[in-house]
């Protein structure tokens, strides 16, 4: 009888202990998962991101016939470098950066940075800077010397303000239409952007099909979104001056990149379009003219402009645009990342899990505000 007890009991702990056997496995599966979406964090992003974008265009969308669109003319800028300089330069890459004219120091800031940047990976680029004009006597004095100074000046013929980032945006693209039509792509950033010129030209060269005689409107694209109808809120959007109820998706303002036919045709929509009162934000503004151009936007994981992406060096070689960094921290991680040699494949990726990951933490927790 004790034999035959033992007989029975023995597959009772043999299956017991193979359960204990599996859930060692379970746990192995889960944690090289995790890793593995880590490393190809920026994959699953684009992946997610393109499964959930708008890719109709609306049947009256095309490109606005050149002959209605006025000449941009040097008249009319305040300020602006030679008309020739992009002529003499021929840069691969120009980079926009909206300012306030009262930001010298984040200008500066850039110019000792990632501003200073005129050959990248072979490849001319060369950094403008766009502003408006200021009620401040004094303060247009100083940007009058800082043009003469630095030569990278360019003021158009409209108050600087928050209402006017889109008058700004339609400056900055006539100025890049008329004057440097040698550039194969234009950047467009703001003055608070830590910008990677050299990821942004990996990205690009290391695409399968080349952008340079297509249509590219890349950035980090918004889904979806609502306009503002909060009569108290800076966006406040009212159903007259835009009566959909989603915007066409569109790449954040903080920072883009726009082929030279994308520049093109948006820039010809945004010439013809009739501006509502009040304007829209200048990057829904931008989204609205590319659908009405026939441009669908491009999402790069790359880019940030949602939330706040924590400091890691590896992580910041790999991006191509890091939001709300003040000009302190735009010297001191340009300094940073390029102070050693580059990142591997296996250290960059990981990083920049890591980053987007305690990025998503700090969101969820309400630690970050989305930028």
């Amino acid at each position: 009888m004790l034999g035959r007890g033992l007989w029975v009991c023995m597959p009772r702990f043999g299956k017991r202990g193979s359960r204990f056997g599996i859930l060692p496995l379970v746990i192995t599966a889960i944690v090289v998962a995790c890793l593995l979406a880590l490393l190809f964090v920026d994959s699953i992003e684009l992946w997610v991101t393109a499964m959930n974008m708008n890719t109709m265009v609306e049947p009256h969308a095309g490109i606005i016939p050149p002959q209605n669109v006025p000449p941009t003319r040097s008249e009319e800028f305040l300020l602006m470098p030679s008309p020739l300089v992009c002529q003499r330069a021929k840069p691969y890459l120009i980079i926009m950066v909206t300012s306030a004219p009262a930001n010298q120091r984040a200008r500066q800031a850039i110019r000792d940075s990632w501003g200073g940047e005129i050959e990248v990976r072979g490849l001319r680029v060369m950094t403008l800077f766009m502003v408006g004009v200021t009620n401040d006597p004094g303060l247009a004095k100083l940007l009058i010397e800082e043009a003469r100074e630095r030569g990278d000046l360019i003021q158009g013929r409209f108050l600087d303000s928050y209402n006017n980032l889109t008058l700004k945006t339609l400056c900055m693209l006539g100025w890049a239409r008329r004057f440097c039509p040698q550039a194969h792509f234009m950047a467009k950033v703001d003055d608070d952007v830590l910008f990677n010129p050299s990821a942004l030209l990996h990205f690009l060269n290391r695409s399968r099909n080349p952008y340079e005689q297509g249509d590219l409107y890349l950035g980090r694209v918004h889904l979806n979104v609502a306009p503002d109808r909060d009569q108290d809120s800076k966006h406040y959007l009212p159903s007259g001056a835009y009566p959909a109820n989603v915007f066409p998706d569109y790449c954040s303002g903080t920072a883009y990149v726009l082929s030279r036919s994308a520049l093109l045709k948006i820039s010809l929509a945004a010439a013809t379009s009739p501006l509502s009162t009040p304007l829209p934000p200048e990057d829904v503004f931008l989204g609205l003219c590319a659908r009405a151009a026939g441009v669908l936007p491009t999402h790069c994981p790359l880019f940030s402009g949602g939330p706040a992406v924590p400091y890691g060096r590896c992580c910041y070689q790999a991006m191509v645009s890091i939001h709300h960094i003040a000009p302190r921290e735009m010297l001191q991680y340009w300094a940073d990342t390029h102070s050693s040699p580059p990142c591997s494949w296996l250290g960059m990726h990981a990083s920049l899990g890591v980053c987007k990951f305690r990025s998503m933490l700090g969101t969820a927790l309400g630690l970050e505000q989305g930028l």
